[in-house]
């Protein structure tokens, strides 16, 4: 773990930002985020059984982005590259951070995040909810970034009745984690509506455990038969994956409920006009597709499992990088400076929102700040450049397995190569099928060979570019 820590990116005495002047129109920004949350799993994405009402307000007065992802697809590595936009390699955070194991590890207070950028600007911020980048004292959120802070720095809680930190406390509260995570950041923006405000609000939901919740949020799925993600496996575990769905549903709708409570209190202040609100998720969720559960690091759901393929993964152990892994549900609305009403097509990714967030705020980036991000507001303008819609993504599993995959996606392609188990790659025909069914990673075809040629030197030179560790097991 040690060797990990060694990775520390620019002192933060040198990375300092060169800010305009506090405006008085200067955005607050409200910037919602779940745990595992499907990309399927909100009514705006399609989804005919599930209820998002509010999540839906934010995508139908604002804009949809059906191509945004995350570059890790597991909660601690896709929050540091989220804060840093910065590769979670580079950071030394491979996998979740396990709060009993890895007491030590965590995001380097030296890391220099948008949320610290904005405090030096004038803006008043608190994070509600999760935090998962380490439990350790000198990892606190209030060291990287925020003014305020209540809720769990590792990485799970309870639904209901949980240990919270409330004021450097661990207080055991009484009630449902989403609506005390919630109402923390309904008093800061009170408190606070007077000047530019960050209002985080890291949801644990719905991350399991997922029930308890509210009667009224489970009352519209107790009963319900979920239609399965097709094409159903034969071996599928039908009632264990439809009685998860269920509960999973009722979660997802504990968050929507409370998200309403949010939009509701800034129309109440007089001040949605001009707060960005973005709601996203920290990675995507398998509920039944390709007969898995859970994220990046999932589990087969079947009656039998498969037989063992390599040493290095159990048989209940199906890492990937698939899209509905990948992917995130992703809105965000500003009525005084974004058009409504629209979708964004082209591929965003977390590591995005650093420099993105910060240009709608109207702060200005140091030259020496290493960022891997884009900004996106061009893009959400609706201006026309050119953006390259490719994606880089990476995860290094260390808890149930070890992989060292590392991805390369086009909008027509994706390949993806595990340096840690020989032999282990996928590769996808995207456009012919989304779905991701059809292996052809050992195809023979002459533009499969060529096309896992091209992609498989991309990710060799995106892996030197950012001096991912893993390149000293590559020379």
């Amino acid at each position: 773990m040690s060797k990990l820590l060694l990775f520390i990116l620019i002192p933060i005495s040198n990375s300092l930002l060169t800010a305009n002047s506090i405006a008085a129109d200067q955005p607050n920004i409200v910037f919602i985020y779940t745990d595992d949350q499907a990309p399927t799993a909100v009514g705006f994405a399609g989804n005919k059984e599930l209820k998002t009402p509010n999540i839906d307000r934010i995508a139908s007065e604002g804009i949809q982005i059906p191509n945004a992802f995350t570059v890790t697809p597991v909660c601690s590595p896709s929050r540091a590259s989220l804060v840093t936009s910065r590769y979670a390699c580079e950071l030394g955070i491979l996998d979740w951070i396990n709060p009993k194991s890895e007491t030590e590890l965590g995001l380097n207070p030296n890391t220099v995040t948008w949320m610290e950028l904005l405090q030096q600007a004038g803006y008043r911020t608190a994070l509600s909810g999760k935090w998962h980048l380490g439990t350790a004292d000198r990892y606190h959120p209030t060291l990287q970034g925020y003014d305020e802070f209540m809720g769990i720095r590792d990485g799970g809680c309870p639904p209901k009745d949980p240990v919270l930190e409330i004021d450097g406390h661990n207080v055991k509260t009484s009630g449902f984690t989403v609506d005390l995570v919630t109402e923390h950041a309904l008093e800061f923006i009170k408190k606070n509506k007077d000047k530019p405000f960050l209002s985080s609000i890291h949801y644990r939901e719905p991350h399991s455990a997922w029930l308890p919740t509210r009667d009224e949020d489970w009352a519209p799925y107790k009963d319900l038969d979920p239609t399965l993600p097709g094409p159903v496996h034969p071996d599928l575990n039908v009632a264990l994956v439809k009685k998860r769905t269920r509960e999973y549903y009722a979660s997802v709708a504990s968050v929507d409920r409370n998200v309403g409570r949010v939009l509701d209190l800034l129309d109440e202040l007089k001040i949605a006009e001009n707060t960005i609100v973005v709601f996203t998720s920290d990675h995507g969720y398998h509920n039944g597709h390709h007969a898995l559960w859970f994220k990046g690091n999932a589990h087969w759901v079947l009656n039998e499992l498969p037989p063992q393929q390599y040493k290095n993964i159990a048989r209940l152990r199906r890492p990937n990088m698939f899209d509905q892994a990948l992917k995130v549900p992703t809105a965000i609305r500003w009525p005084a400076g974004l058009k409504g009403g629209r979708t964004v097509p082209q591929t965003m990714s977390n590591l995005d929102w650093y420099p993105t967030l910060l240009s709608m705020a109207g702060i200005e980036l140091a030259d020496d700040l290493t960022i891997r991000g884009r900004d996106f507001t061009p893009m959400l303008k609706g201006l026309r450049i050119a953006w390259n819609n490719d994606l880089y993504a990476e995860y290094s599993m260390r808890h149930g397995a070890k992989t060292d995959m590392r991805c390369w996606r086009t909008p027509e392609w994706k390949l993806m190569i595990d340096f840690a188990n020989k032999g282990r790659g996928e590769l996808y025909d995207l456009k012919n099928d989304p779905g991701e069914l059809k292996d052809l990673y050992e195809s023979q075809d002459p533009q499969h060979v060529e096309i896992r040629k091209e992609l498989k030197s991309k990710i060799l030179n995106r892996i030197k570019e950012i001096n991912d560790p893993l390149i000293v097991d590559l020379d």
